[in-house]
């Protein structure tokens, strides 16, 4: 369950300062990060802080896209945002037998975009991360997630010239997604929700009295029996294709293996989500959505995914996928194909092909 894992997560040691991921803290508007990936054959990668409305606070963005192109249109745009603990580019930009989901996105010719919330992976870290949890509250709640995303979406509408694109969220970034669709629908064209969360049936897996911190630390051992809690035990082995695991291990975890992750999201999952209070209806969703859900997923169960599809009540068409052997973290593992091809079908008819 996500919030068990989270829970099991929150910590109340701060992490040396080695191990947090660098922000740089000039000032300039959408300035290039210092550090550029790997550029994928035939693909332009750029990088991007995007401020905020909230000094000192810039949010990391990733830009991929085919080379030779600099104009698209608002079918062919996507942004991407990550869950509720890692950041966006070790997961959706991974590449792993040479191809990232990224790079499969980008070379059917989209213009394809990923984005750090505040205080994840290279989007400037809050103040409150720089000193011990245990001296502030939760920070990082879903509502200024959603203004983040609402940041990054007018960034790329304004440098594309356009007035919508395509949005995917992955776990936590469902809500975050789907919230900010409910709000904006003039400005998305298509809704990907991967993993999509939505209420919990079962009892709150912590007492509502109990203290929470500014954030929380996993570490890589934490993170590896989380991935495979839902398993059955005889087919972990063969899961996740042998390195892949490393590789992200590699690009997640800076020495000495810890992460730190904001807990407002810890705060809001006991606060509405648990507690049968959503923070917005799927209802108010108005353009075609398309949920994409794996079989093992412990953290949002298949009752989540049922529940979330029948809500769904006013969009133009709507479909699922459920993915065999897959858990929440398909996309790193051996059956990530199914989840690229699937998704990408969706991306690519036109609206009247899917009705």
């Amino acid at each position: 369950m996500l919030l068990r894992w989270l829970m099991s997560a929150v910590l109340a040691a701060a992490l040396p300062g080695q191990a947090l991921a660098a922000s740089a803290n000039a000032a300039a508007p959408a300035a290039a990060a210092p550090a550029a990936p790997p550029a994928s054959a035939g693909l332009v990668t750029e990088e991007f802080m995007v401020p905020t409305a909230d000094p000192g606070i810039r949010l990391y963005v990733r830009n991929k896209h085919p080379a030779g192109i600099a104009s698209y249109p608002a079918d062919r745009i996507l942004l991407f945002v990550h869950g509720a603990t890692y950041p966006a580019e070790s997961s959706f930009d991974l590449e792993l037998d040479g191809l990232s989901w990224m790079d499969y996105i980008a070379r059917h010719g989209y213009d394809v975009y990923l984005m750090d919330v505040r205080g994840y992976g290279r989007s400037d870290l809050p103040s409150e991360m720089r000193v011990p949890a245990d001296r502030n509250p939760p920070i990082v709640h879903t509502a200024t997630a959603v203004q983040d995303v609402g940041t990054v979406v007018d960034f790329i509408l304004q440098r594309r010239r356009v007035q919508k694109l395509d949005l995917m969220g992955w776990s936590w970034g469902t809500i975050l997604m789907g919230w900010y669709t409910t709000q904006h629908d003039d400005r998305v064209v298509k809704l990907v929700l991967y993993a999509p969360v939505w209420l919990r049936e079962s009892p709150a897996l912590i007492e509502p009295s109990a203290r929470l911190g500014a954030y929380r630390t996993v570490s890589v051992p934490a993170a590896r029996a989380h991935w495979l809690n839902g398993v059955p035990r005889d087919q972990r082995s063969t899961l996740i294709p042998p390195g892949w695991f490393d590789a992200w291990a590699r690009a997640t975890f800076a020495a000495p293996g810890l992460l730190r992750a904001p807990n407002g999201v810890v705060a809001d999952m006991r606060e509405y989500w648990s507690a049968g209070k959503p923070l917005y209806d799927p209802g108010e969703i108005t353009v075609p959505t398309f949920l994409a859900h794996a079989e093992w997923d412990a953290d949002a169960p298949n009752d989540m995914l049922y529940a979330y599809f029948a809500r769904l009540t006013h969009t133009p068409y709507k479909r699922y996928v459920q993915i065999r052997e897959g858990t929440h973290t398909v996309m790193m593992e051996k059956n990530r194909m199914q989840l690229f091809q699937s998704v990408q079908r969706f991306l690519d008819e036109s609206p009247g092909d899917g009705r």
